[in-house]
């Protein structure tokens, strides 16, 4: 997961692993974490798609 800058909010992206978007702000995190990010409204990576790899669909 990437991270706000200043930590304003606790994620800003979701990433898959070893996305080449992914900056300096990013973490890995437990599928669990990254799948419940993505149902409470944490953004997907447009470049990644980790909704799909990770099946989490709207």
């Amino acid at each position: 997961m990437e991270r706000s800058p200043g930590g304003r909010t606790p994620a800003v992206y979701v990433h898959t692993g070893g996305c080449h978007m992914a900056g300096k702000r990013a973490n890995g995190v437990p599928r669990e974490a990254a799948v419940r990010a993505l149902a409470e409204g944490v953004d997907a990576c447009p470049h990644c798609r980790p909704d799909t790899a990770l099946g989490v669909l709207e």
